[in-house]
C-alpha cells in the first residue's frame, strides 16, 4: 500500500528552490490591512447568510480528503484546546505564525513538524500556539477562520493538518468553503455542521483580528514565523527569514529546556 508521505509525493510538485531556503514573505503593509479584510468579509457574508436565508454558500455531502487519516494518527491523544496544542503544564511553548496557503507552511508542517510532535509535543514537554493570519491573499483569510472555528472543537491542528496535506496552488482558488467542510469531515467525531455556521461568527472574527493584531505587534512579515520560549521567559525566534527544519527547532527546545 503506498504510504501518506508517498502518495503526497505523487499528488504534488516538490515547492520551488526559494520555499525551501526561505519563509514567505509579505509586504509590511498586508498584515495591517488583514484586519479590515476579517472584518468587511464578515459583515459581508453576515449580510449574504441573512439575505439567502441562512446559507452563506452552496455545498455538497463533505468527504473525507486523502491524508485525513495521517493527520488523525500524527495528533491523536494529544490534547488540543482553541490554537493550542499539548499539555498545558508543557515547561516550553512553541508560537507559529501560519497561513494555510503558504506553500512553506506547507513544508513545515508536514515534513518538519511531525517528528517534533513526537518528540516534544506528545511527551509533555511542549505545546504548541497556532496565530494563523492572512499573507498570501483573500482566500487566506478563510483558513484563518477554519482552523479559528475548528478550535471550538479542539480540533484546529487537525483540520490545519488535512488542509496542509492536501494544499493546492497560492491564490489557486483550492482554499473555498467545500474543501474545508470535506476536510472535517476526516476528523471522527467532528460536528461539520457546527463548524459551517461558526465560520462567520463574531467569536471567530474577534480570534481573527486578535491573531493579526499580535502579528503586528510581533512585526511579523513571512510565514512560517516560529518562536520558542521556556515559562513566561523571553521568546528566540528559530531560523529567522528560514523554514525552520527539524534540527533547528530540536535545538531551540533543548536550550529552552536546558538540555
Amino acid at each position: 500500500m503506498t504510504s501518506g508521505k508517498k502518495a503526497r509525493q505523487q499528488r504534488r510538485t516538490p515547492p520551488p528552490p526559494v520555499r525551501s531556503t526561505g519563509g514567505r514573505k509579505a509586504s509590511p503593509k498586508v498584515l495591517a490591512i488583514a484586519g479590515a479584510v476579517i472584518v468587511l468579509a464578515g459583515i459581508a457574508v453576515a449580510a449574504a447568510v441573512a439575505l439567502t436565508g441562512g446559507s452563506s454558500s452552496s455545498t455538497t455531502t463533505p468527504t473525507p480528503l486523502p491524508d485525513s487519516g495521517t493527520a488523525v494518527s500524527l495528533l491523536k491523544g494529544i490534547p488540543e484546546h482553541g490554537n493550542v496544542l499539548g499539555s498545558p503544564k508543557a515547561p516550553v511553548t512553541m508560537t507559529e505564525y501560519i497561513d494555510l496557503q503558504c506553500s512553506s507552511c506547507q513544508v513545515f508542517e508536514t515534513q518538519n513538524m511531525p517528528s517534533i510532535i513526537r518528540k516534544y509535543v506528545r511527551t509533555g514537554k511542549v505545546k504548541v500556539e497556532a496565530r494563523p493570519i492572512v499573507l498570501i491573499g483573500p482566500d487566506s483569510e478563510l483558513g484563518v477562520r477554519a482552523t479559528t472555528a475548528a478550535g471550538q472543537q479542539n480540533a484546529f491542528f487537525t483540520l490545519a493538518q488535512i488542509l496542509y496535506y492536501n494544499q493546492g496552488p497560492e491564490n489557486g482558488g483550492w482554499l473555498k468553503e467545500q474543501t474545508v467542510l470535506n476536510a472535517a469531515s476526516g476528523i471522527p467525531g467532528f460536528d461539520v455542521a457546527r463548524l459551517k455556521n461558526a465560520l462567520n461568527s463574531s467569536a471567530v472574527t474577534s480570534l481573527a483580528n486578535r491573531y493579526t493584531s499580535e502579528a503586528n505587534a510581533d512585526k511579523v512579515n513571512g510565514t512560517p514565523t516560529v518562536y520558542v520560549a521556556k515559562g513566561s521567559g523571553p521568546r528566540v525566534q528559530v531560523a529567522p527569514g528560514l523554514i525552520p527544519n527539524a534540527d533547528q527547532l530540536s535545538a531551540a527546545i533543548d536550550k529552552a529546556l536546558g538540555q
